[in-house]
């Protein structure tokens, strides 16, 4: 099989191919990235001398490229996306154009192709918005609450419609939190470890009372290929590990972890529209024969490590303004 990663070089998207890579002998992978902040060609530095694995610096939103690549391809998995919450409240267009119309064109050029190219979209459990008591279910209803949410339920709603009408072979997923090795250190669980491995304060929005479920990245690739190789075309599969953790529970444990004192958690301005928990039920995908295999304990055990034994990795991409605790305050 020959796909079409986008957004290779990402956390979630570099932790894929090696995945597929490793497990999979006889796979290709064409691997397209725009290259922006959210990328790191240090991410996959260990297989670049692969020659099953090729890179294309490009923009999904390119629709000469797009159509031009997706000839070459049996599947595509679509992980190219602005992701973080904050920038999408400091700057939404930028999050309509990746998420939306990015999925779009992607979604024109296999309508295009004559080719029945599989494509796997990859979103995310906020586009359901929060949850008080229970798990949203994959018919639920979508109200999301940030401008990256909107822009990822509005390129699910594509997907649907172009299997519907069009008939295209498209298949969604809707994951919790991940978290493991590779990850932008923008995001909550790098930016506590890297923090506090530099003695800063780590900034928590509110009380740090807000639930997110967590998931180890490779759990979540390899619901991603399960779905790719058996999935059914036109559905969705939530994609969920029960690790349900406050957001000041999960800093607590990474402080015990790397035996720092718990006096550099420091409680800041809670941004805008602050989902309180997600929370997804998940049965789907376990008939499917997944089901997440590491804990989280140990998972973020290993995580930290990772950090701290691999900081030529994400040095480069730590910037302070990376790292501030409050950057949709910002214009990027």
């Amino acid at each position: 099989m020959k796909i079409l990663v986008t957004g290779g070089l990402g956390f979630i998207g570099s932790n894929f191919i090696r995945y597929m890579l490793t497990k999979h002998k006889e796979i290709q992978i064409i691997n397209v990235d725009k290259m922006s902040y959210g990328a790191n060609p240090i991410n996959l530095k260990d297989v670049e001398k692969d020659n099953r694995c090729s890179f294309i610096k490009g923009d999904i939103t390119n629709p000469d490229l797009m159509k031009t690549v997706i000839k070459e391809v049996d599947a595509v998995v679509n992980l190219a996306a602005e992701t973080h919450v904050d920038r999408s409240i400091a700057d939404p267009w930028a999050f309509f154009i990746s998420n939306t119309e990015g999925a779009l064109t992607l979604l024109e050029a296999a309508r295009l192709s004559g080719r029945k190219n599989r494509i796997v979209h990859i979103s995310t459990d906020e586009t359901y918005g929060d949850i008080t008591n229970g798990s949203f279910k994959e018919e639920d209803r979508l109200k999301p609450s940030s401008p990256y949410a909107a822009s990822k339920a509005s390129a699910d709603l594509f997907c649907l419609a172009y299997h519907r009408t069009y008939g295209l072979d498209v298949l969604i997923t809707r994951c919790t939190n991940n978290f493991g090795p590779y990850q932008f250190p923008e995001k909550l669980i790098p930016k506590a470890i890297i923090r506090a491995n530099m003695n800063m304060k780590i900034p928590i929005y509110g009380r740090g009372e807000n639930v997110r479920d967590w998931i180890y990245v490779l759990d979540h690739c390899e619901a991603l290929d399960l779905v790719l190789q058996g999935g059914e075309a036109g559905e969705i599969y939530n994609i969920s590990s029960g690790n349900e953790l406050g957001n000041l529970e999960v800093v607590q444990q990474i402080l015990k972890i790397m035996g720092k004192p718990q006096e550099l958690i420091e409680f800041v301005e809670d941004r805008p529209g602050h989902d309180v928990r997600y929370s997804l039920e998940s049965s789907k995908m376990m008939k499917l024969g997944w089901k997440p295999k590491r804990s989280f304990k140990d998972s973020l055990s290993e995580t930290v490590n990772w950090y701290l034994e691999n900081e030529q990795k994400w040095r480069p991409i730590a910037t302070e303004q990376v790292l501030h605790p409050t950057p949709w305050k910002f214009e990027w």
